[in-house]
This record gives structure tokens, C-alpha cells and sequence, in this order.
């Protein structure tokens, strides 16, 4: 039956892989998708959050697109004390799930654990399919008509998700079960990514869920709850999101496993992600080595960003004024950045943090006119030359080369002759006289013997 086309708002039929922990369903999750999506790691419990990816399966009809849900394990005994919070996960996926694929492992045979997942989707009025994974011999096909003991499922498919093979039946019957799975994706070319990014225990989690207006993030005292980068669209006001909550950060020599190995490089393409970074940080808290590595990181990449300053509910006797102070000389990179005083918890300031990302969006799309532009840095060189031994800079030509972020190149008789500093007077000028006050800037130095090279 052919898929209808989708229209506007319209959303992806739900699947939630769910099973005992280390079945192989963050394996899955990252086979249907064609991506590294969920963190892989031979521990069990490495997944806690709900993860969804939108997912595109072949057809006889041409592509189909689903969302696929990777839920952590059922019954795990998480060396967090986090295991309920997981399995709250779990229930909820359940719910807002049309198709459930309930993962086993061929190797291990029927476990305690597995009975157990059994007897919860016996409950449920939902469509269920039976997935026998790990079956990459001959030798273990013997072993697959086993699980019809756990009396649950509509079929069963033995599959293996880390070589890819039987996956062709098992997405045919999900088609089949899905008739509403859409042609194309749902468009998020306009949803802004926001990366929520700090170190472990900041709120991070909290500020996501009161976004999406729901728990989708497991929100815990324990510090380093979240592993995996979770995207999570929401819609506010007819305008799509898409927030991208982080592994939060700690010292490198405290870096306990791969896991936390694994979601630390995650937290970093997180940021490379963006359009907008929102540095989260616990006010009632030192700022760290943590902050100060993000904040360099962040600058590299020349990322808007917002200074989310969380528990500000918490603190006594200091004024906004006082913290911006400190921060800036912690940040001095970020001097220029908005700093926004919030409680994630009681949801104040929230939002306001999605109207000020918005605002930071135009600012790094905004282009200038090439004349403007020549006056403002004719008028810097005017008011400040740079020190350079009785040779004068002279500025041939400027132009606005690219948006996001808004790079300026400079053509000058001598870029030896502009240094670090001079180079700073220059931006800070531009940020000053034209609408750049709040996002990072880069200027690239051109004169006759060079070639492009970017300075920021």
C-alpha cells in the first residue's frame, strides 16, 4: 500500500527496540540508520536515554521513512542506581510507540530477563515482532525457534545486526505494519540545532525536558546521567527545534571508561552540529578547566553562543553585573557572547533562551554592504594605526566573503603588519559599528604574496 505524502507537521510512525541490556539494540539502531548514532560498547547498560533517529527503509514503492526509537535495557542493573529512571524511559518509548521490535540474543538463549520483557509486552495492545539477533552462523539457526517459547510476537526474524544480514524481511514486515510510514522525510532543514553543552550535573538534561514538555531525558543528582548526544525535536510557536543534549564534561585524567571516553567525543560534534552552542554551567559552582576547554572549543569553531548561567534561583548575594564580571575574566574568549541567568528546574528563562538564540541566528546571517563595511575599517584604521616601524597599513579593499559566521576578508599592502592585538581592535570595531555585537567574527588578511589564510 502506497505511503501517503507527507504534509505539513505531519510525523513519523514510531518504532521502539526494546530488551534486556547488551541484545544489540544500539547496534541496531545504528544499522537501520546507516549511522553511529548510539554509543556501542560491550557493557551492559551504556544506553539510558531514549535516542531517536529518523530512519529511511528500502521498499518495493520506492524509500520509507519511520522514526526508530533505542530504549536502554529492561532490568538493568545500572552501577548508577539509575535503573528505574531507565525503565521509566522504556514505558514511556512504549506508549508513544506504534511497532515494538523486541530484541534477544540467540547466543544466551531464553534469560530470566527476556521472560520478563515477554510478560510486559504480552500487556500491551501494540504490534510486536520478535528479533533474534546475533545469528551469524549456520551453527546457531537450531537455536532460533527457542524463543517462540516467550508466546510474544506476531513473527520472528533472525537477524545480525552487526554483519546487516536478514534485515530485508524484517523491514518489509515493519512497512507492512506501518502503512503510514511517509515517502520524505519530514522537513527540518528550518529546525535550529541547539547544542546544550557543560560539565556533568549542570541542568542540562532539565532545560531539554522542559523544552520537548515532556521527560525525555533522564534527569538524576548522580552526575554523567546522559552518554549519548539525543536529538530531540520540539515545536514552539510554529517554529521547529532541534535540541541536542550532551555527555556532560569532565577533567581528561577522570575519563573513567569508553563509554565516557565515546560521549565526550560525541559532546564536541555535537557543538560542530550547531547553529547555536548554550554553554550551561551551575552558578553555584566554580567555573572549571571544563568550562574554560568548551569555551575554547567553542570559539575555534566560531559558534554563536549563549552563557546559560543555571540555578541562578539558588544564589544569594550576588548581582547579575557581579557574576558577568567574573565570567569574563574566566571566559575573556566569550566576552562578547549574552549571558542569560536562568532555573531550568522551576523553568524560568527558559524560553527566553530559545528567543535569544533566534536573535543570535540573524545576527551571524546578517551580510553588509561592501561600502559600509570599507568605511567602518577606513574609520578604525583612522582612529588607531597599528604600531609598525614607520611602515603604514594601508587598506586596499574589504568584503563580507561568507555568513555563519560572518567572514570578512581585508586586502591590505601588508598583512605582516597587523598583529594579534591590532587584529582584535579591528573585530571589536566591526562588532561595535555594525549588527555582529553577539557572535564570533573571523577577518582573513590578504595581500599580493598570499593567499586565503584565516586569522580569528
Amino acid at each position: 500500500m502506497p505511503a501517503p505524502q507527507p504534509t505539513s507537521g505531519a510525523k513519523l510512525p514510531r518504532v521502539a527496540i526494546v530488551g534486556r541490556p547488551n541484545v544489540g539494540k544500539s547496534t541496531l539502531l545504528n544499522r537501520m540508520c546507516g549511522s553511529r548514532v548510539a554509543i556501542v560498547e560491550p557493557t551492559a547498560g551504556v544506553t539510558r536515554d531514549r535516542v531517536s533517529v529518523p530512519v529511511r527503509l528500502p521498499s518495493d514503492d520506492g524509500p520509507r521513512w519511520i522514526e526508530v526509537i533505542d530504549t536502554g535495557g529492561v532490568g538493568i542493573v545500572d552501577r548508577d542506581d539509575l535503573g528505574p529512571h531507565v525503565e521509566s524511559q522504556v514505558q514511556t518509548a512504549l506508549q508513544s510507540a506504534d511497532l515494538v521490535l523486541f530484541l534477544v540474543d540467540v547466543r544466551d538463549g531464553i534469560t530470566p530477563l527476556d521472560r520478563e520483557v515477554a510478560s510486559l509486552m504480552r500487556g500491551m495492545e501494540l504490534p510486536v515482532l520478535l528479533v533474534v539477533n546475533k545469528n551469524e552462523g549456520r551453527a546457531l539457526e537450531w537455536d532460533v525457534d527457542v524463543f517462540y517459547r516467550l508466546g510474544v510476537g506476531e513473527e520472528l526474524f533472525a537477524i545480525s545486526a552487526q554483519n546487516g544480514l536478514g534485515l530485508g524481511p524484517l523491514y518489509d514486515a515493519i512497512l507492512e505494519r506501518l502503512p503510514g510510514a511517509l515517502a520524505e522525510r519530514p522537513s527540518e532543514r528550518n529546525a535550529m540545532k541547539l547544542a546544550v553543552v557543560g560539565r556533568r550535573n549542570a541542568g542540562k538534561s532539565t532545560l531539554i525536558n522542559h523544552w520537548a514538555r515532556e521527560d525525555r531525558m533522564i534527569v538524576s543528582e548522580v552526575p554523567g546521567t546522559t552518554r549519548d548526544a539525543v536529538d530531540v525535536l520540539f515545536e514552539r510557536d510554529g517554529e521547529n527545534f532541534i535540541a541536542i543534549d550532551s555527555a556532560g564534561l569532565r577533567k581528561p585524567s577522570k575519563v573513567a571508561d569508553a563509554i565516557e571516553f565515546f560521549s565526550e567525543a560525541r559532546s564536541r560534534k555535537t557543538v560542530r552540529r550547531a547553529d547555536v552552542v548554550v554553554l550551561m554551567f551551575d552558578v553555584t559552582e566554580r567555573i572549571s578547566s571544563i568550562e574554560k576547554r568548551l569555551a575554547r572549543y567553542v570559539v575555534d569553531h566560531h559558534k554563536p553562543v549563549i552563557l546559560a548561567a543555571n540555578k541562578w534561583d539558588l544564589v544569594e548575594n550576588l548581582s547579575p553585573e557581579d557574576f558577568r564580571e567574573y565570567l569574563d575574566k574566566q571566559l575573556p574568549g566569550l566576552f562578547f557572547a549574552p549571558i542569560l541567568f536562568l532555573s531550568a528546574k522551576m523553568g524560568e528563562r527558559a524560553d527566553q533562551l530559545l528567543d535569544l538564540a533566534k536573535e543570535l541566528v540573524q545576527q551571524a546571517a546578517h551580510r553588509v554592504p561592501t561600502g559600509e563595511l570599507n568605511r567602518v575599517l577606513e574609520r578604525a584604521l583612522q582612529a588607531r594605526s597599528p604600531s609598525s616601524k614607520g611602515h603604514r597599513v594601508r587598506l586596499r579593499y574589504a568584503t563580507q566573503a561568507e555568513t555563519t559566521p560572518p567572514t570578512f576578508i581585508l586586502f591590505v599592502n601588508d598583512k605582516r603588519l597587523i598583529g594579534k592585538d591590532y587584529l582584535r581592535y579591528l573585530t571589536n570595531r566591526i562588532r561595535e559599528e555594525l549588527p555582529f555585537a553577539e557572535v564570533p567574527i573571523r577577518i582573513v588578511l590578504r595581500d599580493s604574496s598570499d593567499d586565503f589564510e584565516p586569522h580569528s
